[in-house]
């Protein structure tokens, strides 16, 4: 049973399947309905993974009688098989008063349990496209007027072109917005829009990034400097890093599954339109994925309470990115 976006929460069906392309969008109605409802009722978040929870709860027996269960899948596109059997017999076991609200992000359209999930004439199916660049400039705008901010146009139309279809990330530079604003009834300045639109760095930060992904020599001179010579935080640089490396992986993906907007199904915006695209080129795609699990594990020795030297934890882990194939990561 299809259902529309405006109709969805208002819904009455005992379990929702929400898909599509638009993640931040499908996350927030997801728990806005896990929100509503029976304020008496069990609410779970959880992975494919532990699915027995929900069956569990649902057959749950109290000393005051059985508890009602509002559970959330939170990840079915990435289900096994054997998962989505389990969890179509979930949806289909589901009834009044439990709920079963399961999102499947960016599912592939081919998978034979996105497929099995929307032929359940009992289950609510709602599909998140990819908002246009006019529908979102214009929720941001709204967002922005709701939330009593006055900005300048042409700086909103700028951020909706940068934050295409991230609500997320559009709700915090607003909430930023706000804050900044204060008690003050005069209209926040483009060069205040664009500052607070990320986090504060230096100009060259970009640059290395780049140089990095580009596997360029010259990233070793230029961690040494903004590490040495400007300060930098370690951990700033390594999320910068962790980002551009995650955008070309998912770049990969989406270009070799023929996505007509690869860039933007990746998250890709700003400069890194123009940057993504070409360093892309510098790699393979075993070592982009060697190289993000190099990351992971070197974020959790900058973040943990190892001993070691976070400058040469960085420093060797772009070293690391620079050497061949064969050597690498070693």
């Amino acid at each position: 049973m299809k259902i529309a976006q405006h109709d969805l929460l208002s819904s009455s069906n005992r379990c929702l399947y929400l898909f599509g392309e638009d993640r931040d969008a499908l996350n927030e109605h997801a728990y806005l309905l896990l929100a509503g409802g029976e304020t008496s009722a069990v609410r779970l978040r959880l992975d494919v993974s532990e699915l027995h929870r929900i069956e569990e709860e649902q057959r749950n027996q109290s000393l005051f009688g059985a508890s009602i269960c509002y559970a959330l899948v939170r990840n079915a596109e990435s289900a096994t098989p054997k998962q989505g059997e389990y969890l179509l017999q979930l949806a289909q076991a589901t009834v009044s008063p439990h709920r079963l609200i399961i999102c499947a992000g960016e599912i592939s359209w081919k998978k034979a349990m996105h497929k099995s999930m929307q032929a359940i004439a009992d289950v609510g199916c709602c599909e998140f496209s990819s908002p246009s660049l006019q529908a979102f400039h214009q929720w941001l705008k709204k967002e922005a007027t709701d939330a009593g901010l006055r900005l300048h146009e042409e700086g909103l139309q700028q951020v909706a072109e940068q934050l295409c279809g991230m609500r997320l990330a559009a709700r915090q530079w607003l909430a930023r917005l706000k804050l900044y604003q204060g008690d003050s009834h005069h209209p926040i300045s483009l060069a205040v829009m664009h500052a607070l639109l990320g986090e504060h760095a230096p100009d060259d930060l970009d640059d290395w990034v780049h140089a990095v992904a580009m596997r360029e020599p010259a990233a070793l001179r230029l961690t040494l400097h903004l590490l040495h010579d400007q300060q930098v935080s370690e951990v700033q640089m390594h999320a910068w890093l962790s980002t551009r490396m995650q955008q070309i992986l998912m770049y990969r993906w989406y270009h070799a599954q023929r996505h007509t907007q690869a860039l933007r199904a990746a998250k890709v915006f700003g400069d890194a339109v123009r940057r993504v695209p070409q360093a892309s080129q510098r790699w393979q795609v075993s070592e982009l994925m060697e190289a993000v699990n190099a990351l992971q594990k070197s974020e959790m020795v900058l973040k943990g309470a190892s001993v070691e030297s976070k400058a040469v934890v960085l420093e060797r882990l772009v070293a690391g990115f620079l050497m061949p194939h064969d050597t690498a990561f070693a």
